[in-house]
């Protein structure tokens, strides 16, 4: 089975150009470069350059030069711009090599720079029309602005952190540790039958006809497929086998890696049939192909969002991608 090729958010957009986080001078020259590009964050939220519905191109970020944007809480080097790598037929206004940074916002602060608070746009909304370019630099931005709001103190001690490398670490001076923002790894699988069925589950919160695939964190001392194994035996009551990796890509909400999967029913078990936790899944339904596509065209059936490798992951088991709906 091949591998998830087109996630929106598993490609390296910048060159992280780590060798300058340690540059006593960094942010000095990086204002002094008239290709510096600025990447304001306000509660997780970015403003994008729209395009008329009808049009195909994507959505952009909209990045400021330095002197346009207010003073920040926070700000963190992300890197420099690369050749377009993602097959896109794009021409972005920032030259290749152009310094991006991160700055997150207070509300007085973006509240100068837009006081409309509809154009702060969330990515999980904004995404499905994102650029991939962007919607990576997206990713890396607001893993990085997660990681700074929850770390403000020490892990050990509790005293107040420290901005070092850029952005990218902080220190307490107290006990001389250094923290590094984490990662938390996480799996995702679709699970499919002889029938070539695929097993969705729907939870309590959701809307009635919301459904998705199966997904995890992944335990400590547990391997990825362990965590496959036992994610989908726990929330859906049935045991699997012919486990396969497909891909992986960010999901800063706030700061795990999703790791896909496909998955069958282990027919070493005999008739298997799948019960929801009750907890965290209430329903579970088997789908064919036909029920998905006239599901999702009709609007009777909710599925994950377009940049989400859930989506990617029925996509992949349908063969075909599902398209736009009004739902997305």
């Amino acid at each position: 089975m091949p591998d998830l090729l087109h996630l929106p958010m598993a490609m390296a957009a910048l060159d992280r150009d780590y060798m300058q986080r340690d540059n006593p001078d960094l942010f000095d020259e990086l204002w002094e470069n008239p290709l510096t590009r600025i990447l304001p964050v306000f509660n997780g939220r970015v403003l994008v350059n729209e395009h008329e519905p009808a049009a195909s191109a994507p959505h952009t970020l909209k990045l400021f030069e330095v002197e346009q944007v207010p003073s920040a809480q926070l700000r963190v080097y992300l890197g420099r711009t690369t050749p377009n790598l993602f097959g896109e037929d794009l021409i972005f206004a920032e030259p290749e090599g152009s310094p991006i940074v991160l700055a997150v916002l207070s509300q007085n602060s973006a509240d100068q720079l837009e006081p409309n608070r509809d154009h702060w746009r969330e990515i999980r909304r904004t995404g499905r029309g994102l650029a991939a370019r962007d919607a990576n630099i997206f990713a890396q931005a607001l893993a990085l602005a997660n990681f700074h709001a929850s770390h403000r103190h020490c892990p050990a001690c509790g005293q107040p952190t420290v901005i070092q490398q850029g952005g990218w670490s902080r220190r307490c001076f107290t006990d001389d540790r250094q923290v590094f923002p984490r990662t938390d790894p996480a799996i995702i699988v679709s699970v499919t039958d002889e029938e070539g069925r695929i097993l969705l589950g729907s939870q309590g919160v959701w809307e009635a006809n919301r459904f998705s695939v199966f997904a995890g964190f992944v335990e400590a001392g547990e391997s990825l497929t362990a965590a496959v194994s036992r994610e989908v035996f726990e929330e859906a009551g049935v045991r699997v086998s012919d486990i396969h990796y497909l891909g992986s890509q960010a999901w800063p909400f706030p700061n795990s890696l999703m790791v896909g999967f496909s998955a069958k029913l282990d027919p070493g078990f005999g008739t298997q049939v799948p019960t929801p936790d009750g907890d965290e899944i209430e329903k579970l339904q088997w789908f064919t192909r036909e029920e998905i596509l006239a599901g999702h065209r009709d609007g009777s059936l909710m599925l994950p969002g377009p940049i989400s490798i859930a989506r990617a992951l029925i996509e992949h088991w349908l063969g075909e991608p599902l398209g736009v709906s009004n739902h997305d």
